[in-house]
C-alpha cells in the first residue's frame, strides 16, 4: 500500500526581436509575435498578456542526460535567434502511477518558467518570488502553478522551477563520492540563473524571495543551512514543511517506517549500491559501475520502487555538511526573514489517502494505531488525544498525526530561529478554512472531511488550481489577502501592509508574542492565533522524538 500512497502524494501535489531597451527602460518590446527578453543564453519569446507576460520553458542548466546524469548541474549552451518560451517544457521524470504503461516527464527537464506584470515605470525593481514545488521529491512540476495572481498582485516577479526528482535527483552511490543531492543542485542552478536574469524581467535580483510548500519547504530548510546557498536568496516562505519535520512509525500505513526526510549521505550510497546491483552494474571499477548505470535507460530507473528509495536529500556533502535539524538547532542557518506556517488539518490528506486500505472506524483502532506509532507513550498520546474529544476515531488520528507531525515541528523551528537569532523577522502562519476546496483527485470519505488540510493553501494562492469546486466570494477575498502578505513579505521582509489586518511578529520562546497568523475566511477569519496551546504542542515536547 506504501507505493500507491506515495504515488497519490506525489500527483497531488502546465523572426529575431531586439531586446534593447525601449524609450521607457523597459527590458522586453512587445508585438504581435509575443513579448521578447535577452537573457544571458540568449533571446526568448514568451506572450504578452495584456497586464502580465509570461516566459514558459527557459532553460537554466544543460539537460542532465548521458554523462551529466547524476552530475551537478552545469550551465546551459547558448543559442542564436529568438527561443520560444511560449509552452512549458517536459516536467521531470515523476514517481510512476500504479499500473502505468510509460515513464511520465523526461530527464531533460531543467527549465523554469517566469510571470512578469507588463512594465510600468522606467526602472522599476519588483521583487522576485522564487517557487519550488511540492510532491515528495517524487512528482510535481514548477509549470503545474500559475503565478499571475501573485504577479499582479504584489507586482511582483514570480518564477517557477522544474528540479529532479526520484532516483534523478537524489541517487549516491561510493564512485560518485560526496556528490551533492542533484534536485537541490538544481533549485540552486535556478537561483543563480534568477541572479543573473531577474534584472531583464524586470525583477531585483537583490530582492529575491524563496517560497515553497511540501518538499518545496523541506528544499528551502535545506538552503537556509546551505553553505552553497549563500546570497541567493533574501527571504524564505516555508509552507507545510521545516527542518524538523518528521513523521511517526505508522503515519502512512499500519507498520510504515517512520519518516525522516533527509539521509546521510551513507545510507543514500549503501541504497546506490544495492540498486546498482539489481540493476546488474555491480562490478568492475567505480567508473565502469557508473558507466554501466549511466547507460541504463530512463524507464528502467522510473521504476516504483527505485524512485522511491531515492526521495531523501544526503547530507554530508558540501551542499549540506550536516542534517538540516542538527543545523537548524545548532544556529548554523542564513539570518533572512522567515514565514513559515502549517494547515489546520494537514496530515487529513494522508489519513484520507489511506483509509480505504487502512480504515479507522473503532476506537480500538484508533488505540491500535497508536501503539504502533507511539510504542509505550500511546497511552499518554491517547490520554491527550481522547477518541471521544473528536468526532471520528479517524478524526482523532488525523489530529494526533498533524499536530506531531507538522505543527509543533514548525513552532520548533522557529523557536530554534529565533534561540539563535533573536532579532530575525520571523511570522507564522496556520492556514484554517474548515470548507477549504479539495483538491482534485482525493478520495471521498463519508464522515471524514478533510478541512485545510496538506496542500489546501495552494487555490488560495495559485489560481486556477484543479479543485472540486471553486472559491467562494469569501474564500476569493481570503485569496486576495494571502496574496498580499505573501508579496509584501517579498517585497519589504514584513507581510503587514495598510489596510491589512496586522501580522504579529513570532517570538516562539516569549509567551506574550508567540502567536501566529490564523487565515481564514469570514468576518474575524484573520486574526493571532496561539497555535501552540491549540496543538498540544507543550505536550508533544516532553516526548522524545
Amino acid at each position: 500500500m506504501l507505493l500507491p500512497l506515495l504515488c497519490a502524494l506525489a500527483l497531488l501535489t502546465a523572426t529575431a526581436v531586439p531586446a534593447t531597451a525601449t524609450s521607457h527602460g523597459s527590458p522586453y518590446t512587445a508585438g504581435p509575435n509575443g513579448t521578447v527578453v535577452r537573457t544571458d543564453h540568449g533571446l526568448v519569446r514568451g506572450v504578452s498578456h495584456g497586464s502580465y507576460a509570461t516566459f514558459l520553458g527557459i532553460p537554466y542548466a544543460a539537460p542532465p542526460t548521458g554523462p551529466l546524469r547524476w552530475r551537478a548541474p552545469v550551465p546551459s549552451t547558448t543559442w542564436h535567434g529568438v527561443r520560444d518560451a511560449t509552452t512549458a517544457a517536459q516536467r521531470c521524470v515523476q514517481m510512476p502511477t500504479p499500473g502505468a504503461g510509460a515513464v511520465s516527464g523526461s530527464e531533460d527537464c531543467l527549465y523554469l518558467n517566469v510571470t512578469t506584470p507588463t512594465p510600468k515605470t522606467a526602472g522599476s525593481k519588483r521583487p522576485v518570488l522564487v517557487w519550488m514545488h511540492g510532491g515528495a521529491f517524487l512528482g510535481g512540476s514548477g509549470s503545474d502553478y500559475q503565478a499571475e495572481q501573485l504577479a499582479l498582485r504584489g507586482d511582483a516577479v514570480v518564477v517557477t522551477v522544474n528540479y529532479r526528482l526520484g532516483i534523478f535527483g537524489y541517487f549516491g552511490h561510493p564512485g560518485l563520492g560526496s556528490a551533492p543531492p542533484f534536485g537541490l543542485a538544481d533549485q540552486q542552478a535556478a537561483l543563480r540563473w534568477v541572479r543573473s536574469n531577474a534584472g531583464r524581467f524586470g525583477g531585483d535580483p537583490a530582492n529575491v524571495t524563496l517560497f515553497g510548500e511540501s518538499a518545496g519547504a523541506l528544499g528551502i530548510c535545506a538552503h537556509l543551512t546551505s553553505p552553497t546557498a549563500v546570497g541567493l536568496f533574501q527571504r524564505a516562505v516555508l509552507q507545510s514543511g521545516s527542518c524538523l519535520m518528521s513523521f511517526p512509525r505508522g503515519a502512512l500505513g499500519p507498520g510504515t517506517p517512520a519518516y525522516e526526510p533527509f539521509a546521510s549521505q551513507s545510507d543514500v550510497q549503501a541504497a546506490g549500491t544495492e540498486a546498482a546491483r539489481q540493476l546488474g552494474c555491480a562490478t568492475g571499477s567505480g567508473d565502469e559501475v557508473l558507466l554501466c548505470l549511466r547507460g541504463q535507460s530512463t524507464g528502467r530507473l522510473a521504476t516504483a520502487q527505485l524512485m522511491q528509495s531515492f526521495n531523501r536529500p544526503a547530507f554530508g556533502n558540501a551542499l549540506l555538511p550536516v542534517a538540516p535539524d542538527l543545523a537548524l538547532t545548532s544556529g548554523r542557518f542564513h539570518r533572512v526573514p522567515v514565514m513559515l506556517g502549517t494547515n489546520h488539518d494537514e496530515m487529513r490528506m494522508f489519513v484520507g489517502l489511506s483509509l480505504a486500505a487502512f480504515p479507522i472506524r473503532t476506537a480500538s483502532d484508533y488505540r491500535a494505531r497508536l501503539m504502533d506509532a507511539f510504542g509505550p507513550a500511546a497511552p499518554a498520546v491517547e490520554a491527550e488525544y481522547p477518541a471521544a474529544h473528536h468526532p471520528t476515531p479517524a478524526l482523532a488520528w488525523a489530529a494526533v498525526l498533524t499536530d506531531r507531525s507538522l505543527t509543533c515541528t514548525t513552532l520548533a523551528s522557529a523557536r530554534a530561529m529565533s534561540d539563535h537569532a533573536p532579532g530575525l523577522p520571523l511570522y507564522g502562519y496556520e492556514f484554517n478554512d474548515p470548507d477549504a476546496p479539495v483538491l482534485a483527485g482525493l478520495p471521498a470519505n463519508p464522515g471524514f472531511p478533510y478541512g485545510a488540510a496538506h496542500g489546501f493553501e495552494m487555490p488560495f494562492l495559485f489560481a486556477p488550481f484543479p479543485t472540486e469546486k471553486p472559491l467562494s466570494d469569501a474564500q476569493r477575498a481570503l485569496s486576495d489577502r494571502m496574496a498580499g502578505y505573501w508579496t509584501h513579505f517579498a517585497r519589504t521582509g514584513d507581510p503587514n501592509s495598510p489596510g491589512a489586518p496586522a501580522w504579529p511578529v513570532l517570538r516562539p520562546s516569549s509567551p506574550d508574542v508567540r502567536s501566529v497568523q490564523s487565515l481564514a475566511p469570514g468576518p474575524g477569519g484573520i486574526r493571532p492565533v496561539d497555535v501552540e496551546s491549540a496543538h498540544h504542542c507543550s505536550f508533544w515536547g516532553s516526548l522524545p522524538r
